[in-house]
């Protein structure tokens, strides 16, 4: 079979498949990251739109939400599928996933429009934030099938052994993003929803590619129309499998919810600008630990269809290994140079100043971070579905943000809301891992040597 994962160095395999995709989503990150730079630039407004930019978070990872419950259930179980042989499954399950992809796509895009404006001042927008919000949001949703679709099928081409053809899928949007960005904002003076629009236009580029690759010839299992009818018994193996990242999603949704309304209290808009570019920092750093696991995931997914358990435990122990390395490497880059990073994304002396302190403390023990991605990894690509939804909620729902709520209310004030993530991420990272290695991967390595 073309792209047997089950031969060749386990480490080779995981390097081959999670390089393009760490640069497929470090372009896909320039559809955000590009916005939040030229808006915190942006003359003028000075940090206003970024504070409008970051009241809108939670609605597009809601958005992010849905994808991840159809394309990180779908594809694992895709993966698993192609290891075992049985190909007719695997493109059911394909065909199942662009479905519900699509037909969440259009209830979100919905639901959102209608009620935008009472949910963005629930989130904590004030008068001044919610013309940016607003702005930006009525725009960004009109494309909600097109990224729903691009992001949550992509993983299906590099499913198959072809990671270069996913990364074109985001390097193409990006750069129609990234000419596209300046155009709208400052040649046509659109602002805020300049960005939004470019990023529509973006993704649709995005969709179109995707969807030809996946019903072209080039490709072994395609999106055909005889697999398109939904199954529930599928559907429900892949909402299954997908709730871990579903879970993930939304509970950063939660948290950003929570935390814009809080720092709103405690610090007013400034800090909620603030915490917009931390959120951005945030994704750039933790992009190669994330490219890392996901790049893992249909190497470690065939391994285990085709009862390969030893190769399974050589490619966890490599994921965390690496994973805990560069995350101690990137908390580092902060401790050293935090105001560096910041002025990326903003010029505002006062967003710096304070933003200093702020991101140190967000950042304290960042390597933690790499127990959770690794250990979440390992139970999505095996199908423990149980597990990874547990520890989705542990970390987000059950620790960050009551302590997001709480520990200002204790004396804390503004920096309680930037200590809540350090301390989730040492007790949901560590509990992650150790219950995997005792539940999964001490079971594997026992099989292994059996067969």
């Amino acid at each position: 079979m073309a792209n047997d994962f089950s031969k060749g160095k386990v480490w080779k395999n995981i390097i081959y498949q999670a390089i393009p995709l760490m640069l497929a989503q470090l372009v896909q990150l320039l559809y955000n990251v590009v916005d939040r730079i030229y808006i915190g630039h942006l003359p003028g407004a000075d940090s206003m739109a970024l504070t409008g930019i970051g009241l809108a978070f939670p609605l597009t990872t809601l958005v992010a939400a849905f994808t991840c419950l159809f394309g990180t259930g779908g594809t694992p179980l895709f993966s698993i599928a192609r290891g075992a042989g049985q190909e007719e499954r695997a493109e059911k399950i394909l065909g199942n996933t662009f479905s519900l992809l699509l037909g969440s796509s259009l209830v979100i895009l919905v639901f959102c429009y209608l009620f935008r404006r009472p949910v963005l001042y629930l989130f904590g927008a004030s008068d001044a934030s919610y013309v940016y919000a607003d702005d930006y949001l009525k725009i960004y949703l009109l494309g909600t099938s097109f990224t729903m679709l691009a992001t949550g099928l992509n993983g299906f081409i590099n499913a198959q052994g072809f990671p270069r053809m996913g990364m074109m899928t985001t390097m193409l949007g990006a750069a129609l993003n990234l000419i596209l960005d300046p155009l709208f904002i400052f040649c046509l003076h659109m602002g805020v929803g300049g960005a939004a629009l470019a990023t529509v236009l973006s993704q649709m580029v995005s969709c179109i590619w995707v969807l030809r690759f996946l019903t072209g010839g080039k490709t072994q299992l395609r999106i055909k129309r005889e697999r398109l009818a939904v199954e529930g018994g599928l559907a429900c193996e892949i909402i299954s499998l997908g709730m871990a990242g579903f879970i993930m999603q939304a509970t950063n949704c939660l948290v950003q919810i929570v935390c814009n309304a809080t720092l709103k209290i405690y610090g007013g808009d400034l800090y909620v600008g603030i915490m917009t570019v931390i959120n951005s920092v945030r994704e750039i750093l933790s992009l190669p630990v994330g490219g890392l696991t996901s790049g893992s995931q249909p190497v470690l997914g065939y391994d285990y269809g085709a009862k390969r358990y030893g190769r399974v435990c050589q490619g966890i122990r490599f994921m965390a290994v690496i994973g805990i390395l560069y995350t101690l490497l990137a908390w580092f880059a902060v401790i050293q140079c935090p105001r560096l990073l910041l002025s990326v994304f903003t010029e505002d002396p006062a967003m710096l100043d304070a933003g200093v302190g702020a991101l140190r403390l967000y950042f304290f023990g960042f390597f933690f971070m790499a127990f959770q991605f690794a250990g979440q990894s390992a139970f999505t690509a095996l199908g423990y579905s149980k597990q990874a939804i547990f520890f989705s909620l542990l970390r987000k729902a059950v620790i960050v943000a009551p302590l997001t709520v709480l520990l200002p209310k204790l004396g804390f004030g503004v920096d309680g809301v930037f200590l809540a993530e350090p301390i989730s991420n040492a007790i949901g990272g560590l509990a992650c891992f150790i219950t995997m290695y005792l539940v999964l991967y001490r079971k594997l390595k026992r099989d292994g040597q059996k067969i």
